[in-house]
């Protein structure tokens, strides 16, 4: 492929984007294996009754995901993109028959291990090559469609594992869903996608934006731009962690079925999937600092409001309210730092990113978990929705206008 045949742009290359989004969607896919029925999975295959060991595996997938979205972001001009999309897939295939076999929790935490792994390398992947293929005028467009794939299909996942365990036992017969997934997502990597390292050379080709000297440090500290969206980006995962871990357990206490924590756990992914096919496009056009500021606003008053009804229409309300504002501020986070980096530092700086917004989900999951042991479930939810207000607050004062 010459520089000359290569085109940018999301209609120039909407086979291979499709594909990428599909793809995508078996990434989420094996998050939302685990979304609704860990706690119960816990609870009754291995006697844990902790909330900080319970969270113990969001602790562990967090960690682990973290540094492979940092590693991802380092080896994907030196690797390719496809090279590392293939290893992550790899990497998810045994998860689901450890799971399904495990005999001890630590089972469970070296399948979580795998699975961060997994997520890190496949969904940077995924990010890096969709807005290697589109260019600037599409990337929160493609943005907003990568990330609806991939948390709609958590959603989807999510409830369908809340069914099959209400109906088939909480093992088991989910995991099943875990197998076909990684199967189909190797297969179609190996022999349909295509890297895009050559459309990297093409825009960097002709782009003005400077140079960082310090991808990581002015990422994570230094950059306003940068370094505002890399701390909303933990925040908005710290309390993602506290969802995934303690919402289930919350709905638990108020006696409802596995079935119906299936769908208030499954309406926040699907709002926050769906809303990014409008949100990813809202980006292209207006202003990205007000999204990242209404977006963490409406997550912090949502979590604040969970503890005070035990109503399912309310709860649904409260996770769909959730889902609005995690939508706005999600494609918003990639689509600003493709905008604020050279092409060629894209990668690594998204990788830093990516780093420390996922983090977030094991700082979540430990003081969500620390706090709900030693004071109460009410006060480790009421904790997370303060520190996502601050969050926001810290977009509206540092960030510059973008």
């Amino acid at each position: 492929m010459t520089q000359k045949s290569i085109q940018l742009g999301l209609k120039e290359n909407w086979r291979q984007f499709v594909l990428l989004v599909i793809i995508n969607a078996f990434v989420g896919g094996m998050i939302g294996l685990e979304r609704t029925i860990f706690p119960e999975f816990a609870s009754s295959e291995f006697g844990v009754a902790s909330k900080t060991a319970i969270l113990s595996f969001i602790v562990a997938f967090g960690i682990t995901k973290a540094i492979s979205n940092y590693f991802a972001g380092k080896l994907a001009n030196r690797m390719g993109r496809k090279t590392l999309l293939l290893v992550g897939w790899l990497i998810a295939i045994p998860v689901p028959f450890i799971l399904i076999n495990a005999s001890h929790w630590n089972w469970v935490i070296f399948a979580n291990i795998l699975l961060g792994i997994n997520q890190g390398l496949t969904w940077s992947s995924t990010v890096v090559m969709k807005i290697d293929l589109v260019g600037e005028k599409n990337r929160g467009l493609a943005m907003g469609l990568n990330e609806f794939s991939g948390y709609f299909a958590v959603g989807v996942v999510a409830f369908l594992s809340g069914y099959i365990a209400d109906r088939y036992g909480i093992t088991p017969y989910p995991f099943y869903l875990g197998i076909i997934i990684s199967v189909l997502g190797f297969i179609i990597t190996l022999f349909w996608v295509k890297d895009t390292k050559h459309f990297v050379h093409k825009e960097h080709a002709t782009s003005t934006t400077g140079a960082l000297q310090n991808i990581f440090k002015e990422t994570t500290f230094t950059n306003k731009t940068l370094s505002s969206v890399t701390q909303a980006g933990l925040v908005n995962n710290l309390n993602d962690g506290m969802i995934w871990g303690l919402l289930p357990i919350i709905l638990l206490s108020f006696n409802y079925s596995t079935d119906n924590i299936g769908i208030i756990a499954a309406i926040y992914p699907t709002v926050w999937g769906i809303g990014q096919l409008f949100t990813g496009k809202m980006s292209d056009v207006y202003s990205k600092k007000a999204m990242l500021f209404w977006g963490m606003l409406l997550q912090g008053i949502a979590i604040l409001s969970i503890p005070y009804t035990s109503s399912f229409f309310l709860l649904a309300s409260i996770s769909a309210i959730l889902g609005l504002g995690t939508a706005l501020v999600y494609p918003t986070f990639l689509s600003t730092i493709a905008q604020a980096t050279n092409p060629s530092q894209r990668a690594e700086s998204i990788g830093t990113f990516r780093l420390w917004r996922d983090l977030g989900y094991a700082i979540g999951a430990v003081i969500s978990g620390i706090t709900a042991d030693l004071f109460g479930v009410t006060y480790a939810v009421l904790l997370i929705g303060i520190l996502t207000i601050i969050s926001s607050v810290i977009i509206k004062v540092r960030m510059p206008s973008i």
